[in-house]
């Protein structure tokens, strides 16, 4: 018995039983040749007589290779409700699959059903003898069809598993290359100013992520620090991270004002940034021999400085980048006095959440800022709170970026990058 093929395209898992020659990777099944082998129904726990088959001779089928299924071909519908084969030369539908089988030459169709769903056809043409398949003929092929259907769903599944692993370890491995290329855009170290200390810290929330933070040299020994936040995570975060990363870079050493670098980034990515998403920045210029800082913001989350008179707030206006070309920045500056220590930081630390829902919150980074450590002792501090306020098992909600800025008496190296 020859056997064509088809595939349902559109049905959970669809396959076909092809003949030969089967396209790469589809299951076939096979009947024996005429007047050769037996089928032996299987019953639990009492074997069943063998009953001989001696299967019709037909004419061969040529299916056409991308012939397809699709799930709203009236076609489906009727061999879903069909309690067999199907003789298809009778049938009277508006069906291409219909059409396709017939100019195939295939006549009899028997459906493999699993679970409801059509997962695949046994195709057959005429008889080359002048008989019809008879009922006999017609009741094999349905106890065939009954038993290759859980097999074939069975092979699909393990098929489509198989693909999802290899679909995810490729993933995995294309998503730590992100990463490894992403940690080259973070500084290697932090700036070693005399009479400053600097401390940074960063850990995203998946794989790769869209904070980043720079320092950036400037003329006459300045220095640019920056710190952002893309909205969104992941890979798509990380490209516009990057792109943001690099357009700054080049703007602040030719531009050198903060309110300027961000109005220059913000009109470049305008043209670019896919839609929905926008980035938050905040640039200071610190002349380390004065102390003097001058800063612009781009919607991020305002700095706290600790002084000696309380806990300050680093405020200027402007809006996140990528949202609206043209905009301006609002300059403003502070003057450091030793002592003065500031924190940079952006949103997953003041936005985590405890398991009631409550949220960190800015007034709690701000109390922290003011309770007097500096540099690493700072970050670590903040780290702890966080962990005691979202609980030992809690799952990082957002990114994490800090950067603590302090001016000393005297001359240290600056921390080192962690």
């Amino acid at each position: 018995m020859a056997q064509g093929s088809s595939r349902t395209g559109g049905h959970p898992g669809a396959a076909g039983i092809v003949a030969d020659p089967p396209p790469p990777g589809a299951p076939t099944v096979s009947l024996p040749p005429a007047g050769r082998g037996r089928i032996r129904p299987w019953r639990r726990n009492r074997p069943a007589a063998p009953v001989p088959v001696v299967p019709p001779p037909a004419a061969p089928l040529a299916l056409a290779p991308d012939f397809e299924l699709a799930s709203n071909d009236p076609l489906v519908g009727l061999l879903l409700s069909a309690a067999g084969a199907v003789d298809l030369r009778g049938l009277e539908l508006d069906s291409p699959a219909l059409r396709a089988l017939r100019a195939s030459g295939v006549v009899l169709a028997v459906p493999l059903i699993s679970s409801g769903s059509l997962i695949g056809l046994i195709n057959l043409g005429p008889r080359l003898s002048e008989r019809d398949y008879s009922s006999e003929d017609r009741r094999l092929l349905n106890a065939l069809a009954g038993y290759a259907a859980p097999a074939l769903r069975v092979g699909q599944l393990v098929r489509q598993q198989q693909t999802e692993a290899r679909n995810l370890e490729r993933i995995e491995q294309e998503l730590k290359i992100a990463q490894i290329i992403q940690q080259q855009f973070l500084p290697k170290s932090v700036p070693d100013l005399p009479s400053w200390h600097v401390a940074a810290f960063y850990r995203p929330a998946r794989t790769v992520g869209g904070d980043f933070y720079d320092f950036i040299p400037l003329p006459d020994e300045r220095v640019m620090f920056v710190v952002g936040d893309v909205t969104d995570k992941g890979v798509p975060a990380a490209l516009v991270m990057a792109s943001t990363h690099a357009l700054l870079r080049s703007a602040a050493p030719r531009l050198i004002s903060p309110g300027a670098v961000l109005a220059h980034v913000n009109d470049l990515l305008c043209a670019d940034i896919p839609a929905h998403m926008f980035v938050t920045c905040l640039a200071l210029v610190l002349d380390p021999v004065s102390g003097k800082a001058e800063f612009a913001n781009a919607g991020h989350d305002v700095p706290y400085v600790r002084t000696a008179d309380g806990v300050a707030e680093l405020r200027a206006r402007g809006m996140p980048l990528g949202l609206m070309p043209g905009m301006d920045y609002e300059e403003k500056a502070f003057q450091f006095e030793p002592g003065d220590c500031a924190l940079l930081h952006s949103d997953g630390l003041a936005e985590a959440h405890a398991p009631d829902r409550e949220m960190f919150g800015f007034p709690r980074v701000a109390a922290l800022t003011g309770r007097g450590p500096s540099g690493e002792d700072l970050i670590d501090l903040c780290l702890t709170e966080l962990g005691a306020f979202t609980g030992p098992h809690a799952e990082q909600e957002d990114d994490i970026t800090l950067v603590s800025l302090e001016r000393r008496l005297s001359a240290r190296p600056g921390g080192v990058d962690r």
